[in-house]
This record gives C-alpha cells, sequence and structure tokens, in this order.
C-alpha cells in the first residue's frame, strides 16, 4: 500500500520499508571457516517524499574504518520527515576483514577487485554479487568511503571518473580541495557501478585502522553536500573554492633503504627537484634524499619510519601549472581549518 505523497515502501531482501521510516537490515553472508553467522548490515532511511535513493558503504576493505565513523555521524544527521528519496547505509560491507582488523576476505581476495562476483563463486565473488544485487541494483547513485591502506594517510578526496559530467557535478558538490580524475580498476566496485549506468564517488582520507577527526569531518560533510545537491536533504553545508582536478598522480619511491625522516606533511605544495625526505642507515654512513619530481601537492604519505629501497613513500598529485598549484594549497590550507573549526554538535572530536 503507497503512503507518503504516493511513495512506495523500499524492498530490499523482500523486506519492505514503509516511507518516513528507518529499517535496520543485516544481508546474511556466507558462512567463514569458523563456521560462525556473520551479516552486511545496512540501515535504511526512507523518505516520505519522492527522491533519488543513494548508496553509502564503507568498509569494502575490512581495515579501512573511517567511512564506518562516518555513516554512523551520517545517520544521526538524517531527518526522515525532511528526507526526499532513500539512502541505504552499509557502513560495513567486508564484515570479516572489519572483524579481524584485515584488509582482505579470509579467501586473501581483495573484494574490490571481485566485482561483479557471482551467486555460485569464491566467497569473495559471493559477497560481490549479494552487495550488487540488494544494494547498487536498488539505488540511483553511490558513493564508497576508503582511507589509506595501513601505515599509509591519505589527504580527504575525491576520485572518480570526472569525464562523466553527472560524475563531476557530484564530486564538485562533495567539496574536496582536489579531485583526482581516475580511471576504474577491473573488478572494482567502481566498474560495476558505472557498468550499471550510475554515477558513483570514492573519498579517500586518513589511514586504516585509525580514526582521523578531520578526514571524518570532511568526508560526513562532503556526503551531506552531495545528498543537498541530489536533493534528497534540504542545505548544503559549504560553499567553499571551488574544487581542483588534479591532471594526474604518481608514486614517489624511496631511493634507498633504511630510516626516513619526513620534511613535509600531506596537503604540502612541492616543487620539482625540493627535498621531500633524508634517508639514513641505521649507522649514519650513507644517506639519500628524497626528491620530488614534479610541482604539485602532497595527497599521499606513507608513515613507517624505516623504508626500504623502491618503497612508495609519497603520493603526489599535479597540476597544469604551477600557479593552479599554489592555489590549490591555499584551498587546502582554508578547507582544513574550516572543517577543523566545525563545530560537531553533540559529538566529541577524536584527539
Amino acid at each position: 500500500m503507497d503512503v507518503g505523497h504516493g511513495v512506495k515502501p523500499f524492498v530490499i531482501k523482500g523486506l519492505e520499508v514503509a516511507p518516513g521510516t528507518r529499517r535496520y537490515v543485516d544481508l546474511p553472508l556466507p558462512q567463514a571457516f569458523g563456521h560462525a553467522d556473520l551479516s552486511m548490515p545496512v540501515v535504511v532511511c526512507h523518505g516520505r517524499k519522492p527522491g533519488p535513493a543513494v548508496f553509502v558503504s564503507a568498509a569494502i576493505h575490512g581495515d579501512e574504518i573511517i567511512g564506518t565513523e562516518i555513516i554512523r555521524r551520517l545517520l544521526e544527521k538524517l531527518r526522515l520527515r525532511r528526507l526526499r528519496g532513500t539512502v541505504v547505509a552499509v557502513p560495513v560491507v567486508n564484515a570479516y576483514g572489519f572483524i579481524s582488523q584485515q584488509r582482505y576476505l579470509p579467501d586473501r581476495r581483495d573484494l574490490n577487485r571481485c566485482f561483479p562476483g557471482s551467486q555460485g563463486g569464491s566467497l569473495a565473488g559471493r559477497v560481490a554479487h549479494l552487495f550488487l544485487e540488494e544494494i547498487v541494483a536498488r539505488c540511483d547513485v553511490g558513493i564508497d568511503l576508503h582511507s589509506g591502506a595501513i601505515h599509509r594517510d591519505n589527504l580527504a578526496q575525491i576520485r572518480a571518473d570526472l569525464d562523466d559530467p553527472r560524475v563531476k557535478q557530484l564530486a564538485m558538490a562533495f567539496g574536496t580541495p582536489i579531485l583526482l580524475n581516475s580511471d576504474v580498476r577491473d573488478g572494482s566496485l567502481r566498474e560495476a557501478v558505472r557498468s550499471e549506468g550510475k554515477p558513483m564517488l570514492l573519498f579517500e582520507g586518513g589511514e586504516a585502522l585509525r580514526l582521523d577527526e578531520a578526514s571524518i569531518r570532511a568526508g560526513l560533510q562532503g556526503c551531506l553536500n552531495v545528498l543537498a545537491e541530489l536533493g534528497v536533504v534540504a542545505k548544503r553545508l559549504r560553499h567553499g573554492p571551488e574544487s581542483a582536478v588534479a591532471r594526474g598522480s604518481r608514486w614517489l619511491r624511496a631511493p634507498s633503504s633504511g630510516i626516513i625522516r619526513s620534511h613535509v606533511a600531506l596537503g604540502d605544495r612541492v616543487r620539482e627537484g625540493q627535498v621531500l625526505a633524508s634517508i639514513a642507515d641505521p649507522t649514519g654512513r650513507n644517506s639519500s634524499e628524497a626528491l620530488s619530481d614534479c610541482d604539485g601537492i602532497v595527497i599521499g604519505r606513507l608513515n613507517m619510519a624505516v623504508v626500504n629501497e623502491g618503497d612508495a613513500i609519497y603520493h603526489l598529485g599535479y597540476f597544469r601549472s604551477r600557479k593552479r598549484a599554489g592555489e590549490v594549497a591555499g584551498n587546502i590550507e582554508d578547507f582544513d581549518a574550516e572543517i577543523r573549526d566545525t563545530e560537531p554538535g553533540e559529538e566529541f572530536p577524536i584527539v
């Protein structure tokens, strides 16, 4: 029966979610070798007024927990009586990895390389298939939340197919200072969603197994901005400088092994030939310098104190000119100050 201005119930796993209600749904996952029952938790917030269905997911990599906290805060801010459309929140996609604090699944596969999967395939393939069938197929737009891998820290950024005008519009609305025009990878969720003809953004911020308050606030604000852009919620939170699209990015690798002393932080502007780090062996007899091979911005950084020759130590985003790189660096500083000064409401900031 239709209720709430003719809006139909939202159906997931055969369960109906009435307009103007919030429902918690557990999607059963395949048993792992321990025979414990696990499920993928889903929270459906279904508005009383018509609008798009948007999924927001996190922890496809089980140790990337920042997105889980972003979704928790997002759910606290959503007001059902004002919602137009539906928000489908999936705070923990890879429950196996989340519990064990591991990036991958028990079959040692990367879930984000196993889409679209299949109902009768590997463990990872079955989880990917379940997510596509029950979440992606029922939604119009997606936001997937990530962090850097373990011991790697990422500047808050959006990675997306910015050649798609619908995706670029949503990426600009999200509002991080840097957007990275990123090709999709085979087997990724982004590739699977794009093949369905639907726009999706990938947010990166912070480090695996760590909660970083600034990255959490950036992700939360961005999700709300996208929902406002789509008309799901009423008010956009930020109208700052326009996001800048990086022409590309590259990893700078350690020229030698030893103890690394970093001279630049996330968000810093760097110039070609600049010394970004000094590396010395434990005896102090041999040392080297890691030099930037381009003008750009530090968008990712290794946090390890000891490195091996060839380790990726800095992820640099580069722009069309030095002037533009300087403007972006200023925007990052302003964004960081604004994010840190934002009132967290009832939340105690993580310090």
